[in-house]
């Protein structure tokens, strides 16, 4: 076996002393002799490396009389010999990472062939597609998704979920014999990504899922996160969380939209599963009608719902003290896209945006109702224009409402507004929009802990709250 480098051997003493001290076992003297021996050993060689002339180190008479032996040079390049524009971005979970460097090689091979001239049916099995999480046993990949409260880091399996989705998709699109240039594929939307139990972040899990239906250059795709727990067998006891997805085409070439290779639905669970996507479909467009409705003016139900916010305007001192005005709730959050974010046709990653918008409505909610909240659903996600490397994206949170029919366990639904900001041209314009779903926990309820009702003190806020309300009554 050849001789591991000085910085390599320390990584793994290092998190061999961690994984020793998650046991939960009490550590035996001599074994915490050794870790102590391993962690002094360590720290020396980390400073020898990052710092050979330290002035604390003082070269004795022997030192100066031998000859000095440099210490190993550290190859910092890369093997990775593709144009940077085939390169995915960096810093991603392993399931992701994974997922884009399978698609990255069909990506590469094909993007200079004809599009496709003839589309074939295809079944939902053609696309198929899991992943497998071993957290019971793979201490290091539990970390990874391991949050503050010792739970799943939702954000992070979110993300995972955009990149399976895209996978699935580019799969049932793609040419197999690599006669045609493979389709630009983009998340268009998010529909009901539903929490049906807790996720525990030391169990097994398998995310998996297949397109469902396909419309003209669109499609979607359902994911089930499975986890079964003692031993259960039966999937509808282990699903944890369902997810639609939507897609869209784009040729390589041209840009423009393109045609998809339509589904053929084999068994009775598939067909019920295309209808389910038609209605939602159907629901889309009638949705949009009703969105300009409501714009218009339902005068009635914007004037009830701005009659307590007109008080806290005008009489701030005899306002309701158990509401709060929605712009009292907001967050925000600002940065630069970096290249390390972006997905493998340039664009900045659509799960890194809603991970970083579920990250922002998470503390949104935390702050709103003083206890770390727990998560429901994502109501919807729209992606309404491309994110770009180098871009300056604000994200801008509130609470839209709140919900006290279960009053041991009352919601909070929080909007997230993505804007691309562009300094130089000065202009502003939304590209995409979140919706989430939180709980809070009953046991804060039970202790006291009252949570508000949110008013709206516009017009435009009091139509944000009714389509919000709509939408989900639909």
């Amino acid at each position: 076996m050849p001789m591991q480098p000085p910085r390599v051997r320390m990584r793994r003493e290092l998190l061999r002393s961690r994984f020793f001290f998650s046991t939960g076992n009490a550590p035996s003297w001599n074994h915490l002799k050794t870790f102590l021996r391993s962690i002094s050993f360590n720290a020396s060689l980390f400073n020898a490396i990052a710092d050979p002339s330290s002035s604390n180190s003082k070269p004795s008479d022997s030192d100066s009389i031998k000859p000095k032996t440099s210490l190993p040079v550290i190859d910092a390049s890369s093997s990775n010999n593709k144009p940077i524009g085939l390169w995915p971005g960096m810093y991603h979970s392993p399931a992701t990472q994974a997922l884009w460097e399978a698609r990255s090689t069909i990506f590469e091979k094909h993007s200079s062939v004809p599009s496709q001239s003839q589309l074939v049916a295809k079944t939902p099995s053609h696309g198929r597609t899991s992943i497998f999480y071993n957290f019971s046993s793979d201490y290091v990949l539990r970390e990874q998704y391991r949050n503050p409260w010792n739970q799943i880091r939702m954000g992070k399996l979110v993300e995972d979920l955009d990149a399976l989705a895209g996978t699935i998709a580019f799969k049932h699109s793609c040419n197999e014999d690599g006669t045609t240039r493979p389709l630009i594929l983009v998340t268009a939307s998010v529909d009901k990504m539903v929490l049906k139990r807790p996720i525990l972040i030391d169990i097994d899990l398998t995310i998996g899922g297949a397109v469902t239906w396909v419309g003209r250059s669109s499609m979607e795709i359902q994911l089930e996160l499975i986890q079964s727990t003692q031993g259960k067998a039966d999937t509808s006891d282990s699903q944890a969380l369902v997810a639609n997805f939507t897609f869209v085409a784009r040729d390589t070439a041209t840009g423009k939209s393109a045609l998809i290779s339509q589904i053929s639905p084999e068994t009775e669970q598939e067909r019920f599963l295309w209808e389910e996507a038609e209605q939602r479909n159907r629901l889309r467009k009638l949705k949009r009608a009703e969105y300009k409705h409501v714009q218009n003016g339902d005068t009635a139900r914007i004037s009830a719902l701005l009659a307590e916010g007109r008080i806290f305007s005008d009489m701030p001192a005899l306002a309701n003290r158990d509401s709060i005005l929605m712009k009292d709730t907001c967050l925000e959050n600002s940065f630069i896209c970096q290249p390390q974010q972006r997905n493998i046709h340039g664009r900045i990653f659509g799960g890194f945006l809603m991970r970083r918008a579920f990250e922002l409505a998470f503390s949104t909610a935390y702050v709103f109702s003083g206890v770390a909240p727990h998560f429901l659903e994502v109501d919807h996600v729209d992606f309404f224009k491309p994110v770009d490397v180098g871009n300056f994206l604000r994200l801008k949170s509130c609470v839209l409402y709140t919900e006290h029919e279960n009053l041991a366990e009352p919601r909070v639904n929080v909007e997230v507004v993505a804007h691309v900001t562009k300094p130089e041209l000065r202009s502003s314009e939304v590209s995409n929009r979140f919706y989430f779903t939180f709980a809070v926990n009953p046991e804060a309820i039970e202790g006291g802990l009252r949570i508000r009702h949110v008013v709206p003190a516009t017009e435009e806020e009091a139509v944000k709250v009714l389509e919000r309300m709509d939408a989900e009554d639909s």
